[in-house]
Parts: C-alpha cells; structure tokens; sequence
C-alpha cells in the first residue's frame, strides 16, 4: 500500500514538471517572439545603464544646462565699475577734494539721502553713482570755492545696495550691488543656474528707479531665458536695481502613471516629447499597451483627453507640457501573464504591478 502512495506521488512530481517546462519554454517563446518590436528594443534598454536611453536623457539635459551656464558666464560682464556703484542711505563714503586737502571728509548717507559736507552742508546723493555724486560736488565747490575741482569719492561699506538671489541658483544669497548692472551680470553672481531651473526669470522690485523716483520701477518682471541668450534677445537683459530680488524656480513638472516602471512627477525640460517622458519614467513595463498612452492635459479649466499609439514613431515627439498627466494602461491578459510564477507546488499568481 506503501509503494502505491508513493508512485502516486512521483506521477504527480513529475507531471508538474513536465507542465512547469511547458510553461518555461512558452514564455521563452513569446519573449523571442515580441523582440522583434521596435519599441521594445528601445525598452529594453531602459536599465540604467551607461548607454540606456534614460541615461542618454539624462546627460542631454545635463549638457542642456552646462550650454545654458556657459553662455550666461561668457555674456555676463564680472568686472563692474565702482563709479557706476548707485548710492544709498547707509552708505559711508570717503570724498576727497585734491585742491584742498582740508575739505575731505568721511561721511555716511543718511536716510533722507544726505550727506554733510564742509562748507556746502547737506548734499542729497541717494540714487546717483558715485561718478555723478563727483560730478555735482565738483560743480558745487567750483561755483564758489574752489577753481577746477577734482573730487573722488570711494564707498568705504556697502549697506544699501544688495541684490538677492533665490531658488535654482548654484550659489543663491545677497550680493553687494556695487554698480549699475544688467540681468545676466547679477545671475553670473550666483555662478550659474542648477539642472532643476526653470527657463524663466523673476525679477521682483520694490523701492525706486535708478533716479531715485518713487513708482514705475516697483512690480514683478519675467525674463524667458531661451529668448535672452538662446535667441539672442538683448533688449530682454534688463537692467537691476539695488533690492532687487532675482527668482529662478524649478522647472514645471509632469506626471506619468500607470503601467510604467517608475511612476510619479518628472522635471519638464526646455523642450520634453512622449518618448522622453516615458523614458525618465524607466520605460513602458511589458503588459503595458503602447497603443494606448493617454496625455491629459488643462486647457482653460477643461481636461482635454489624447489617446496616442506609441507603435508608431511619429507620435514619439508629441509635445509634453507643464502639468500634463500621462497615464499607460495595461493589458489584462499580459498582467494574468506576466503574473504566472513557477514554484515547488505547480503555477502560481502574484499581481505584476505589486
């Protein structure tokens, strides 16, 4: 009786294994089949991998930024001239006067803008450059006092004029403003912008023109960086004021789900099409349904549905935006499929996406 059980036993043994081959050689079968794909191919590489399309993208956007960063740094103008330094309260200043040694004097501007001087008393400077502030003393002494004066004026501590960098700047923080410069030179502070920045600018002021005149100055200004030193629009390389706080945030984001092999929120980029976004996302998984890639988009408060087939190269450079949802569906059967696992007990079932 024995005996009997235990030839039962081995049948049972050996026709699972007979069945678990079967199954082994199908898969095998199948996945020789479905090589031939061209989307697969470039799936399949998506590993990681030095040569990976992912790591391709990767080092593109990388290169994109380093681009960016070199012709901001090469545009930019880093030697900056004290004379064109725009005077603040707070500020305190050395004037000399060369033809009468007597009349120099150290003095800090005061919060009206003034500073005292000998014999001409209060003499308003806020908002001039210290080329300017020469200028009018030299005017004021020689109407008076003293025959063809030649005044220098040196800013001894900056307190007033600062400008701020902020977001996706190497190095963000204040920076003495010492003279009249334009955007890209106050940027080149910060040496040059992270992988993560955004292609727009904000430049945020608050306070007074460089005249000194209260109002049209104060506001918030976008500068697209693409235009500036991509298309060369110089007009766009505005200049800063002294309390101006530049802006650079993280570029736009967006979101792929679904039958993909790492789900969530990716970095918009100066331009992103479909198969880049697929590709950041670690790629399609193999159940998925490249004739089904669904893009959602917010056009005005409506959502607006597209349906795109990624088996055909054309839509592959399909235009991602900020914001937009990009969701791959599954195949049933190829979940029921890919889930299949072989063990000591026969065929089992574990969910793909688990």
């Amino acid at each position: 009786m024995g005996w009997k059980v235990v030839c039962r036993d081995l049948k049972r043994v050996k026709f699972r294994l007979f069945q678990g081959t079967l199954v082994f050689l199908l898969c095998c079968f199948l996945s020789a089949c479905s090589a031939g794909s061209p989307y697969q191919l470039h799936e399949a590489g998506v590993t990681g991998g030095a040569s990976s399309p992912e790591s391709l993208l990767h080092g593109r956007q990388t290169r994109e930024i380093e681009t960016l960063n070199e012709k901001l740094l090469s545009q930019a103008q880093l030697h900056a001239d004290p004379g064109d330094y725009i005077l603040g309260s707070g500020d305190l200043l050395q004037i000399d006067i060369f033809e009468a040694k007597e009349l120099s004097t150290r003095a800090r501007v005061s919060s009206r803008g003034f500073v005292t001087l000998p014999l001409l008393g209060q003499t308003k400077v806020k908002g001039m450059t210290a080329r300017e502030a020469e200028t009018l003393i030299e005017r004021a002494y020689g109407e008076k006092y003293i025959k063809n004066p030649h005044v220098s004026i040196f800013v001894a501590e900056h307190y007033s004029q600062r400008v701020t960098l902020v977001g996706q700047f190497k190095n963000p923080g204040t920076y003495d403003y010492v003279s009249k410069q334009r955007l890209l030179d106050v940027m080149a502070l910060g040496g040059g912008l992270t992988d993560k920045a955004s292609r727009t600018v904000q430049i945020r002021r608050m306070g007074t023109t460089p005249a000194g005149e209260e109002g049209p100055a104060e506001g918030v200004f976008y500068v697209d960086l693409n235009k500036l030193i991509g298309e060369g629009v110089t007009e766009l390389n505005v200049e800063i004021n002294g309390g101006d706080v530049i802006y650079v945030g993280e570029a736009g984001e967006y979101f792929v789900d679904g039958a993909v092999r790492r789900p969530g929120s990716y970095s918009i980029r100066q331009s992103t099409t479909l198969q880049e976004a697929i590709v950041a996302a670690g790629g399609l998984v193999p159940y998925a349904l490249k004739d089904e890639i669904v893009v959602i988009r917010n056009k005005g408060g409506q959502r607006d549905m597209q349906t795109l087939d990624l088996s055909k190269p054309e839509t592959w450079n399909f235009p991602i935006e900020a914001q937009d949802v990009i969701v791959a569906k599954s195949s049933a059967i190829g979940k029921l499929w890919h889930g299949f696992r072989l063990n000591l007990f026969g065929i089992g079932y574990q969910d793909p996406e688990r």
